[in-house]
């Protein structure tokens, strides 16, 4: 059923498959962006072994320069971070070359640093169009993954990215402070925020603790808003180390990280289609129309077709798409609002079921049975309520719970509900 040789995971030489530290999923897409995945911008990246290590480490700290002495230190061909403490005065810390780690940069800029270019994730959107018009609040160069090139694979998160010059500029309005051992640090302006889930990635997970990430990889409390002023407190007993199934929050689209060994356990899409096949094989029926019906094939992901399952969200009975209970005020525009279900008279959304299409987001591998409210995804059990538990960032300063696949907000008492089929009445 599972098959971790289709994950790309190797450590032999002779396969010359590059080893696979993990994947970084975006929340809100069923398996890919709305108008396809090209190049570095897509809904899936996988951090993969570079031939030649990249990563970098702290080394020489220029204290009390000027501003142009910090310029010319700057433009040397190696990477150093600024941290502007006035006008006369800027701290640059200098980064040498470590052979130990692979850097992974990850922002809205389109600039060769950035490996994975993220924009921000509307919820609901069926393409990129809807979401040219938004303010994006998403940083250009908005964090950096180290991965350790050696067994266990450490991935290490970090807050901001090295632009085109090598530089990370923290200027004057910046959060930023010196450490107990003289060692700068500091925030970026929206942030970036971790949670690491309870018990691992699995049916068992529970929701961690949203904390925030420093410049030099710190962990904090959250400040009062996405961008105060004001730092939250160190914690120190916890770690920026990502494990299966952490999520990173860079205001405006959500990642969550999956190890290569996660990914094995995780079901694959062929194991996800032979479950749409187990369904549409057991011909479930509509009550009213006593129509056959059929969940779509999973490339098909927007519009309805004729066979397509239906749901009242209030009860979970299913249907096909009729207009039993289409009250007047529904038909003139209001459709997918309040219907009648007929076969227990609650009243509530009525809407099409989507398969969840993106494995990555599953906690195990059984049937889908439960859907998101209101909109509709379809996914196993212990998957709908791990993601109806999770606290996600919304704005600068509100959490809600949210559908993985689409991004919108759950409703409804659990934010889910049990689908019930009938069967085929011969």
């Amino acid at each position: 059923m599972y098959s971790p040789e289709q994950e790309n995971i190797s450590t032999t030489a002779s396969t010359k498959v590059p080893v696979k530290y993990g994947e970084l999923i975006v929340l809100g897409y069923n398996g890919s962006l709305p108008n396809g995945d090209r190049g570095r911008r897509k809904s899936r990246f996988a951090l993969c072994k570079r031939p030649k290590a990249n990563g970098v480490k702290p080394s020489t700290v220029h204290v009390a320069c000027s501003p142009q002495a910090a310029k010319a230190i700057s433009n040397k061909d190696q990477h150093s971070i600024s941290y502007t403490l006035s006008r006369a005065q800027t701290v640059v810390v200098e980064y040498t070359h470590d052979s130990n780690t692979d850097m992974f940069q990850i922002g809205r800029s389109t600039e060769s640093p950035i490996d994975f270019v993220v924009t921000d994730t509307v919820a609901g959107s069926q393409s990129n169009a809807d979401t040219q018009s938004v303010q994006s609040t998403i940083s250009r160069f908005a964090c950096r993954i180290m991965c350790q090139r050696t067994p266990p694979y450490t991935a290490r998160i970090y807050a901001a990215g090295f632009d085109s010059s090598k530089n990370i500029f923290l200027g004057e309005k910046a959060a930023k402070w010196k450490t107990p051992d003289s060692q700068m640090d500091g925030l970026t302006t929206n942030g970036v925020l971790v949670m690491h889930p309870r018990n691992g990635f699995t049916q068992d997970s529970k929701p961690g603790v949203w904390r925030e990430i420093s410049v030099c990889g710190n962990v904090f409390t959250l400040r009062e808003t996405r961008s105060a002023q004001q730092r939250g407190k160190m914690v120190e007993t916890e770690s920026q180390e990502l494990v299966d199934g952490s999520l990173i929050d860079l205001c405006g689209a959500t990642l969550l990280w999956r190890t290569a060994e996660g990914l094995s356990r995780t079901p694959t899409l062929k194991h996800l289609e032979a479950l749409r096949q187990e369904i549409n094989a057991a011909r479930p029926q509509c009550p009213v129309g006593f129509n056959t019906l059929a969940f779509p094939s999973m490339r098909r992901k927007d519009t309805p077709d004729e066979k397509q399952p239906w749901v009242y969200l209030q009860c979970g009975h299913v249907h096909g798409y009729h207009n039993w209970g289409n009250h007047r005020e529904e038909r003139e525009g209001r459709e997918g609002r309040h219907r009648e279900c007929p076969m227990c008279r609650a009243k509530g959304p009525y809407v099409p079921l989507w398969l969840g299409c993106e494995a990555g987001f599953y906690v195990d591998a059984a049937p889908p049975t439960h859907a998101f409210n209101p909109c509709g995804h379809v996914c196993s059990d212990k998957t709908a309520a791990f993601w109806s538990q999770i606290p996600l960032p919304h704005g600068t300063h509100t959490f809600h719970a949210a559908c993985p696949f689409c991004a919108q907000q759950l409703t409804g008492e659990q934010g889910y509900v049990r689908l019930i089929f009938q069967g085929p009445l011969d």
